[in-house]
């Protein structure tokens, strides 16, 4: 499996990255629904999230927790919801996206527009919101 985000995780193609370590990564989506939509995924390569043994997804949830909470440090919102979808792209990957009504959730939303400098500026805000 060679996905576009085998290659954001080996540094192939460009990413906004907010978070990793040695077993997740995670970024900013490049076609937002919201601002500070991020993805998670494991850098282990899998198709379906309840195809990871227990440990990986119990601690991709954990590390979801942590880049959940940075992004509710910066970007306004009652909540940061979590989807799970991944029909689009064949590997495992959570959307952590800021919400303040459940419409903000919804895929079918027009995407967002940022320039590379406000993904940057988004991305940097929430790295440093970080904690480990």
């Amino acid at each position: 499996m060679n996905t576009i985000f085998t290659k954001i995780i080996k540094g192939e193609i460009p990413s906004y990255k907010v978070s990793e370590n040695e077993h997740f990564y995670a970024f900013l989506d490049i076609n937002p629904i919201v601002e500070g939509h991020v993805l998670v995924v494991p850098k282990k390569e899998e198709d379906y999230i309840f195809d990871l043994d227990d440990s990986t997804l119990a601690s991709m949830i954990i590390f979801a927790k942590k880049v959940a909470k940075a992004i509710k440090k910066v970007i306004d919102c009652k909540k940061v919801g979590l989807t799970v979808i991944g029909l689009e792209i064949p590997y495992v990957h959570i959307h952590l996206l800021p919400i303040s009504k459940e419409s903000d959730i919804y895929f079918n939303n027009p995407k967002k527009q940022f320039s590379p400098e406000q993904f940057k500026i988004i991305a940097t805000a929430i790295a440093s919101a970080f904690e480990s």
